[in-house]
C-alpha cells in the first residue's frame, strides 16, 4: 500500500509531497496510550518528520524533529529515517484539555505558544546539521513552515491533520508539504498560494477516500504533476538489546556500578515503542568489563 507520494510540476517550479499517515498515527497512539489531544500533537509531528526525513539524500541518514513548548504536553519528538519511516513520543501522553474556541482539539494549548522547533539532520558527516526557530502558534504545521522559511530559506505550504474518532482511535491523519523551487516565477507563486488557501482540510480529503496522489492533484488544479517517488511509510522503532547495552555502557563505569549495587534488576524502557529490557546486576557488571 502506497501511503506517500512526491511529485514535481511539469515546469519544474513546484515540489509537492503528501501522505496518509493514519496507520502510523494510530500505532503511535496505541503504543503510548495517548489522549486525543496528545495523539493529535504526536501524529502531526510524526507526519511532518516523515515528509521532511524522506528528502534526505543519505540512505542511512535520519532527521529528528522536536517541538518543545511551555504547554502541559512538555514536548513532542519524532525521528524519521531516509525512507520516511518514523517513531516518536511526547513527554506527557495523558494530557487532557477542553476543546478550543473553534470546537477542535486544542493542540496549541497542549504544546504551548512559547518554545522552539528544533531539527537535527544526521547526514553521516562529522557533525549533524542543527536548526532551531521559535514556536509561532503551537499548531505545529505553522511552526514547521516557519522553521523551513527561517532556518532553511524554503518557503513552504505545510498542512498536517489528525482526526480522532469517537472511540478515541485515529480515524484519519496525513499531511502535505509543497515548496516552490528556485527560479519559480511570481505568477506561479500566486497560483500556488491561491490553491493552498482555498484547500479543504487534509483529513477531510482523506475521509473522502482520496489517496495522496489525488490529494495533490486536487490541491493543485492546473498544475501538471509527474510522480518522482511513492511508497509505504510505517511506524518503526529500531531498538534492540544490543543498542540498549551500548546506551548503558555510555553511562560510564561508576553509574553502572551504582545501578548494579542498588537493585537486583534494572529495567530500561524504550521511549519510542515502550518495550522493556531487563538487566540483572551480574549482567551490568559484565558490561563494565
Amino acid at each position: 500500500m502506497n501511503n506517500y507520494i512526491s511529485m514535481l510540476s511539469e515546469d519544474g517550479y513546484v515540489l509537492a509531497m503528501a501522505m496518509d499517515s493514519t496507520a502510523i498515527c494510530e500505532e503511535a497512539r496505541r503504543i503510548h496510550g495517548a489522549t486525543p489531544v496528545a495523539a493529535a500533537a504526536l501524529g502531526r509531528t510524526l507526519t511532518a518528520a516523515s515528509l521532511m526525513g524522506g528528502t534526505l539524500k543519505v540512505p542511512d541518514g535520519s532527521l529528528t524533529l522536536r517541538i518543545k513548548g511551555d504547554g502541559p504536553l512538555g514536548g513532542v519528538l519524532a525521528v524519521s529515517d531516509a525512507l520516511g519511516n518514523v517513531r516518536g513520543y511526547c513527554n506527557d501522553p495523558t494530557v487532557e484539555l477542553p476543546l478550543n474556541a473553534a470546537g477542535k482539539l486544542d493542540v496549541a494549548g497542549a504544546v504551548g505558544r512559547e518554545g522552539y522547533v528544533s531539527v537535527v539532520k544526521d547526514l553521516r558527516m562529522k557533525e549533524p546539521y542543527v536548526g532551531q526557530t521559535p514556536i509561532v502558534t503551537g499548531e505545529i504545521a505553522e511552526d514547521v513552515a516557519a522553521y523551513l522559511l527561517q532556518s532553511e530559506q524554503t518557503p513552504s505550504a505545510v498542512a498536517l491533520g489528525v482526526l480522532i474518532d469517537r472511540d478515541y482511535t485515529v480515524k484519519a491523519a496525513g499531511g502535505y508539504l509543497i515548496s516552490p523551487l528556485p527560479g519559480c516565477p511570481e505568477e506561479v507563486l500566486s497560483r500556488l498560494e491561491a490553491a493552498v488557501c482555498t484547500a479543504d482540510p487534509v483529513t477531510d480529503m482523506l475521509c473522502e477516500g482520496m489517496a495522496p496522489k489525488t490529494v495533490l492533484n486536487v490541491l493543485l488544479p492546473g498544475f501538471k504533476l509527474q510522480t518522482l517517488s511513492e511508497g509505504e511509510r510505517i511506524y518503526r522503532c529500531g531498538c534492540s538489546a544490543a543498542r540498549v547495552e551500548r546506551a548503558l555502557i555510555s553511562l560510564g563505569r561508576e553509574e553502572l556500578l551504582k545501578l548494579a549495587d542498588e537493585r537486583p534488576e534494572t529495567e530500561v524502557l524504550c521511549e519510542f515503542c515502550r518495550k522493556s529490557y531487563l538487566f540483572t546486576n551480574s549482567q551490568l557488571r559484565a558490561l563494565i568489563g
